[in-house]
């Protein structure tokens, strides 16, 4: 009698799933029974080419990654159109949305995200459309058809290829950002500078620094307004702001979920008999929204289920390559410079219309950026994974220029000195010695190259070098392996750097300065104002005072600099009573407070709550605009669950939960969505208040010039300061001192301590 198979669940049929999927059958054919389980009607396909669906360079089924049939060779059971909706850990069973009850042995959780809805009133309305999937993508086709202006919330990837695919569709588009540039968590200013001017040649319009206050129309959508009281009239809102990980199936079960679900470096959740994969997992408190990282945690899945060991997985190293609407861009790591990064190299080529520029920290390579030409990707994202010295930088591209010289376009030669071994498709591992050994088998495009060793069949941001390939091994000769150990180009970079002598050592890279005003870099002048401050025995120092000490160059400052200089003149208590405002440090502070949804219809009476979370929130939105802060601070006050305000994803939120208030801090919409950290729980919203604001001046005076509270938490660690909110003493003198800086900030009208409960009329009187 043959012995049973174990049984094998995939809730779940999505990129990393079916990723999954692969991996077993290579390393395990027929050792499990396997079923999948998936809530689209069709099978897995390449959601990152929905865009180019929309924009008409590829057709829907060229998106499609398996043919049903490739599920039946493998003896998987595919069931589409069905999601697995219950699971009973205790009986290792699930029911499905389609009534049907089942078991497993193992079970592995790929139910991936969906879009992130913001918070917006109005959201809800006909004519909003969360971009996320292929019937989103036949809903805007249709709505194209009779619409003639789009509005895009979300000015990141996924925002900008919507908004090219609307374009090609007929449609004006609209792109609003709540950031001061585009793709902020991907490109710095320069490179985000550069982008928006080319897509604004392609037709694009952009809203940046605007918050949506309102999704407006009656019944259906018609336009957006912001909170400054500005309007966007629309016939399409386009929802492109995030993506939040699909938990509750998990979270119902029992599992451990924090932002996502929980698992270890095998994958496994807090019940040993179910993994989780993709976007759904969290491992080490980070959730990835990328394909190469979902891809390496399937080979790590597939190995562990099939008894094979092997490496666990240790996480990734966030990168992207890709194409926005037609343009080549590349970053991987803090490309954005946002904590101790100093820029090593930086160059902009006008006539290509290029821009790179590389970072490092503490000696070694860690974020690079990289517009107009991407083909020197996966050799910075090659030094950036090995933590590389920053002068392997100058051997780098000696190696390249080397090989350009000998008559390779600039893309040739950057693939040709790239080693052997090297990794060019990072989703898929394919290194470039297999690429060639393609070519040589008889692939002579990039296409046949695709499909023989899955180099750029994912993402695609491998294309480019991939294709540099093909034409570099179809030519032949010795350019081909010129990245090979002992090429050289190779041994003539490790010689001495470009235009240098033989031998001798490159020279050190210094950081860049801030801006032209100064010699001093943007981690060396928070040190350098505070010092100053000290040296004035506590009177404090205006931006033109911290100028003139510091040498600045030019009387006014740049407008690189001036906000930087007033905001760190205002933190040490420097005479800035106006800056907030005539320098555009502020106001930088919303606070939302949650209105219930239960509310019937022309009802005015608020929910139990409701009035005191809006009173909370008009207090301390008042409060804190009088601050300057680092960067934008957003914060929400939710008085329960029916009456949402976003607040895990403020920057600050309060919500009320069965144990009290809770405090959050660290959350963003923004990218990848972040859910805030828990710090403190408070038995009334006026202890929360205080617990914030002693959260906020901590913040005020820790974090750097333009750093979110999500990036400071980051740096500095929430147990430290959990601990200083829960010391009655340090919470009250820290949230005094935010206090007594907003009353400085408005002359006599300071802030006096109010109860939580308080009715308009007399909060009109107390605060004139």
């Amino acid at each position: 009698m043959a012995e049973r198979k174990e049984r094998l669940v995939v809730a779940g049929n999505g990129m990393a799933g079916l990723k999954l999927l692969e991996e077993l059958a290579k390393a395990a054919p027929g050792r499990y029974e396997i079923t999948v389980y998936g809530s689209e009607p069709v099978p897995a396909y390449n959601r990152i080419l929905l865009s180019k669906v929309l924009q008409g360079g590829v057709r829907r089924e060229e998106i499609e990654l398996k043919a049903r049939s490739w599920y039946e060779e493998q003896g998987i059971e595919l069931r589409t159109g069905e999601a697995v909706v219950g699971l009973d850990p205790g009986a290792r069973g699930l029911r499905t949305s389609a009534g049907r009850t089942d078991r497993y042995d193992r079970l592995v959780l790929a139910t991936g995200s969906s879009a992130f809805i913001p918070p917006i009133p109005g959201a809800d309305k006909k004519g909003v459309i969360a971009f996320r999937s292929l019937a989103d993508g036949e809903a805007m086709l249709e709505a194209s058809r009779s619409g003639r202006r789009a509005a895009v919330i979300g000015g990141g990837l996924l925002g900008l290829e919507a908004a090219r695919g609307l374009l090609h569709l007929g449609m004006e588009a609209h792109v609003v950002h709540n950031a001061a540039y585009l793709m902020n968590r991907q490109l710095d200013r320069q490179a985000a500078r550069l982008l928006q001017a080319e897509l604004e040649r392609q037709g694009m319009r952009f809203h940046l620094a605007r918050d949506t206050s309102e999704v407006t129309g009656i019944g259906r959508a018609s336009g957006l307004r912001f909170r400054d009281g500005s309007r966007l009239q629309a016939d399409l809102i386009v929802l492109a702001v995030g993506i939040r990980p699909n938990v509750e199936l998990a979270r119902a079960a029992g599992l451990a979920v924090r932002r996502a679900v929980e698992v270890d470096d095998r994958m496994r959740t807090s019940d040993p008999s179910i993994y989780a994969v993709g976007e759904c997992a969290e491992h080490r408190g980070i959730a990835y929204g990328l394909v190469a990282p979902l891809y390496d945690q399937a080979k790590v899945l597939a190995r562990e289920l099939a008894g094979a060991g092997g490496e666990s997985y240790q996480g990734s190293i966030p990168y992207s390559q890709l194409k926005v609407a037609g343009i080549e861009v590349f970053s991987v790591g803090d490309a954005a410079g946002h904590g101790e990064e100093e820029t090593v190299q930086q160059a902009y080529d006008g006539l290509r219309g290029t821009y790179r520029r590389v970072l490092a920290r503490d000696g070694k390579v860690t974020a690079a950026v990289l517009y107009g030409d991407a083909s020197e990707g996966p050799a910075l994202l090659e030094l950036v994974r090995r933590g590389a010295a920053p002068e392997e930088l100058a051997a780098s591209r000696a190696s390249g220029k080397e090989a350009e010289g000998g008559g390779l376009s600039l893309r040739e030669a950057m693939a040709a000195a790239l080693p052997d071994a090297a990794t060019v498709c990072e989703c898929n591992a394919v290194a470039k010695s297999a690429i060639l050994e393609a070519v040589a088998g008889g692939c002579g495009t990039a296409e046949e190259v695709r499909a023989c060793t899955g180099a750029s069949g994912s993402c695609g941001g491998c294309r480019p070098v991939v294709e540099a390939l093909v034409r570099l091994g179809a030519a032949g000769g010795p350019q081909a392996g010129l990245g090979g150990a002992a090429s050289p180009a190779a041994g003539a970079a490790a010689g001495g750097a470009a235009g240098g002598a033989a031998g001798s050592e490159p020279p050190p890279s210094l950081p860049l300065p801030l801006c032209g005003c100064t010699d001093l870099s943007a981690a060396e002048l928070p040190a350098a104002a505070a010092r100053l401050a000290a040296e004035s025995g506590g009177a404090g120092l205006s931006p033109r005072e911290l100028r003139r000490l510091l040498g600045w160059r030019g009387e006014g400052g740049c407008g690189e600099c001036r906000t930087a200089l007033a905001f760190y003149a205002a933190r040490h208590g420097g005479a800035a009573s106006s800056l907030a405002s005539a320098q555009g440090l502020g106001p930088d502070a919303v606070v939302r407070a949650g209105r219930s949804e239960r509310r019937g219809i022309g009802e005015e009476t608020p929910a139990p709550g409701e009035r005191e979370a809006v009173e909370a929130a008009d207090r301390m939105q008042r409060r804190w605009r009088r601050v300057a802060w680092p960067s934008p601070l957003r914060a929400a006050v939710s008085p329960g669950p029916d009456a949402p305000a976003g607040a895990l994803v403020a920057d600050i939120g309060l919500a009320l939960s069965p144990a009290g208030w809770e405090l959050t801090a660290g959350g963003s919409a923004e990218g990848v969505v972040r859910g805030g950290r828990l710090l403190a729980v408070a038995e009334t919203l006026e202890e929360a208040a205080e617990a914030a604001d002693a959260c906020l001046q901590r913040y005020r005076a820790e974090a750097r010039w333009g750093e979110p509270l999500w990036q400071w938490l980051e740096r500095t660690g929430e147990a430290a300061l959990r601990e200083l909110l829960a010391d009655a003493s340090s919470r009250r003198e820290l949230a005094g001192a935010l206090r007594v800086a907003a009353a400085e900030r408005n002359g006599a009208d300071g802030e006096k301590p109010e109860p939580a409960r308080l009715d308009r009329r007399r909060e009109k009187e107390a605060c004139p």
